[in-house]
């Protein structure tokens, strides 16, 4: 931290501009030595300036700016460089920031120095990756939320809540003269429980979370000839996948990637399932009873101009599930009456944007918004959350063997909690969160 550090925050390769980054107590020092003259443009302000070699040589005219601590994104003196954008002249003038004192920044140690300085918490540094990497909108929607603190306040805010509990415990350890009493206990318990509660509505949003972040998998399930590859193909808006009336022309998965009213989707196609002596196309059918147990939502496709079959539903196992209701526009067959599910037409693609809005309302919790607030947890918070939920139950139980135990675990449940927004420090985690994030960033 007592080093000046740069990095170059614009991706390697030829563009118009590329972007540099030196932050630290000699980050004007430094800047100095590179355009070879005293500093004397106002804090925030570009101006044109002069990258010069030690020899007194032009290596690039850059526009320079100053941001004075704590003031910046880090909170250090920092200066940002933005010089023309090719990989020969951008590592030249990087190269010259380093002769002149800086340190290679190692990947995240801006955004980790801006937390070391209180100026985001851990949550905030983490949705700087998930904008980076958002690859639809509602993704980015729930990625900005993060980065403006939503899960850090909410965390934080039982964190609080749960160190004035610890206060009154510690309180009566400290006088054990004082008993609590059976009313003053009961409201004691009454919060924590409450504080379970809201443990228990943020790790809801864990699945939620992984979805917006790594995509939904949905499968398209069903027997052979119900139109699985024509709606993989009315998805995409192209032939992806061969359409024949000849039974078993699917015999593998089909996946592509596609974003469904601002959700990342990976939907399958796959092998029609029936009882068959083909070889190959047996294991088709084991293919396609594997990915419909490892789905995010199953879509059972079932032809309702046919005689319904006397089968089972094809998409147990998934975590969701819905029935669609192909071929339409041929009529429907008096054995489907009163069948829920949604109609639709491969044909002229009647029902399209029902299923959208179906597949958005079974994968998304705030259905009727569309994720007005996309609270969603990563990996890392859950498991937090978790212990933390764990320690405030024995926390509870504990209460009747005598205060000090109760109190022990409630510290363990506050540990927990305070690990989200980095309030407990551990090198392990900062380095394990930021080791992931780009150089310059």
């Amino acid at each position: 931290m007592n080093e000046t550090i740069v990095g170059i925050a614009t991706p390697f390769g030829v563009g118009a501009i590329s972007l540099m980054r030196i932050s630290g107590a000699q980050a004007r020092e430094i800047a100095e030595r590179v355009i070879g003259k005293p500093w004397s443009e106002a804090p925030r302000y570009a101006s044109l300036q002069s990258v010069l070699s030690d020899e007194g040589e032009l290596l690039d005219e850059v526009l320079m700016t100053y941001f004075k601590s704590p003031s910046s994104f880090t909170g250090e003196e920092t200066i940002e460089i933005a010089g023309h954008g090719g990989a020969f002249v951008t590592q030249r003038v990087y190269e010259r920031v380093i002769e002149c004192g800086a340190r290679a920044a190692a990947p995240g140690e801006f955004s980790q120095r801006a937390f070391m300085n209180g100026k985001l918490d851990l949550t905030q540094a983490e949705g700087i990756m998930d904008v980076i990497s958002a690859q639809t909108d509602l993704a980015l929607k729930a990625a900005h939320q993060q980065r403006e603190g939503r899960i850090g306040k909410r965390t934080e805010g039982l964190r609080q809540r749960l160190i004035e509990i610890l206060a009154h415990l510690e309180a009566f350890i400290d006088f054990p003269e004082d008993d609590i009493d059976p009313e003053t206990g009961a409201a004691m318990i009454a919060k924590i429980t409450t504080a379970e509660e809201e443990m228990e509505s943020l790790l809801s949003t864990a699945a939620q979370g992984r979805i917006l972040r790594e995509g939904a998998r949905v499968v398209i399930c069903g027997e052979p000839n119900v139109g699985k590859s024509s709606l993989l193909n009315a998805f995409l808006g192209y032939e992806r996948a061969i359409v024949s009336d000849v039974a078993g022309t699917t015999r593998d998965t089909v996946e592509e990637v596609l974003n469904v009213g601002g959700l990342p989707v990976r939907l399958v196609d796959t092998a029609g399932v029936r009882e068959t002596e083909d070889n190959i196309e047996q294991q088709g059918v084991e293919r396609a009873l594997a990915q419909v147990g490892q789905a995010d939502l199953a879509i059972e496709v079932v032809d309702v101009s046919q005689m319904r079959s006397e089968g089972d539903s094809l998409s147990h196992g998934a975590s969701h599930s819905l029935r669609l209701l192909n071929k339409s526009d041929l009529g429907i067959h008096p054995s489907w009456e009163g069948e829920s599910g949604i109609l639709f037409s491969c044909l002229d693609e009647k029902g399209l944007s029902h299923l959208s809005d179906a597949i958005l309302n079974l994968l998304i919790k705030e259905q009727g918004s569309r994720g007005a607030e996309l609270v969603a947890i990563n990996a890392r918070h859950q498991d937090c959350l978790r212990r933390a939920k764990q320690s405030l139950e024995t926390t509870r139980l504990h209460f009747k063997d005598g205060v000090e135990f109760a109190a022990v675990d409630l510290r363990l449940a506050l540990d927990a909690i305070g690990e989200i927004a980095g309030r407990v420090d551990t090198e392990e985690i900062l380095g394990e969160i930021f080791g992931t994030f780009c150089i310059g960033k």
